[in-house]
């Protein structure tokens, strides 16, 4: 690991955290991901060789802890660790703030219906089984169509027709739903100015921008 020879705890702080992911997969590890795969969910664009690395890093650093029950690994935060909640929703708040600026590179259907996923506000859904599917634009045909099912309290995201009923149909762009799930636009803006278009029944059309929400940075005020 490379240092930068200062005695300041920010320099000593950065020595371990600016490596490139390690942030990210701290945030991934607060947001409540305890296993290899689902933290590969949350960074799809990192390699698996480079996510076991970090970890090790990580854990010899005293920030996670590695456990292993019935021969499957799991990592959680340590108490060090979980300090670092504050820094990395300062870095997000700062981030959605001041770098607004979301090039195609930086879009990702996987990511995002991950997040929501793990996201959504679950009492604000039907107790029956309800289905939402996504039609998005912007992307490749294979990765253009998902499937959200809540049923029993428990969300699954689908790249492939579970053979539900639908009970809502969200079309849009990927960039335009990430907006609206980031907070730089909201629901009803993006309903009104045809962005995006709900499909479905009149209680489902209503109660979708309920149903899926929006992260917990939409929020945070921009600058005006």
């Amino acid at each position: 690991m490379s240092t930068y020879g200062q005695f300041c705890p920010v320099a000593k702080a950065m020595e371990l955290l600016d490596e490139r992911w390690t942030l990210l997969v701290v945030r991934e590890l607060l947001k409540g991901s305890t296993h290899f795969n689902d933290l590969r969910r949350g960074v799809p664009k990192m390699s698996p060789a480079l996510l076991s690395k970090r970890l090790k890093t990580l854990t010899r650093a005293g920030l996670v802890e590695r456990t292993e029950i019935d021969g499957r690994t799991s990592y959680a935060l340590t108490e060090s660790g979980q300090e670092l909640a504050g820094v990395v929703d300062a870095l997000g708040a700062w981030g959605v703030r001041w770098i607004g600026n979301l090039g195609d590179d930086d879009l990702d259907p996987h990511l995002l219906m991950w997040d929501i996923q793990r996201t959504i506000p679950i009492d604000s859904w039907p107790r029956a089984r309800t289905t939402v599917a996504f039609q998005l634009d912007g992307v490749a045909p294979k990765a253009s169509r998902w499937w959200l099912v809540v049923s029993e309290g428990e969300v699954d995201v689908c790249d492939f027709d579970p053979g539900y009923d639908v009970n809502a149909t969200v079309a849009t762009s990927l960039r335009t739903l990430t907006k609206i799930w980031r907070g730089d636009v909201s629901w009803s803006r993006a309903l009104l100015d045809g962005s995006a278009a709900v499909a479905g029944d009149t209680d489902a059309r209503k109660a979708l921008p309920q149903w899926i929400g929006q992260s917990t940075i939409a929020a945070i005020p921009r600058p005006a």
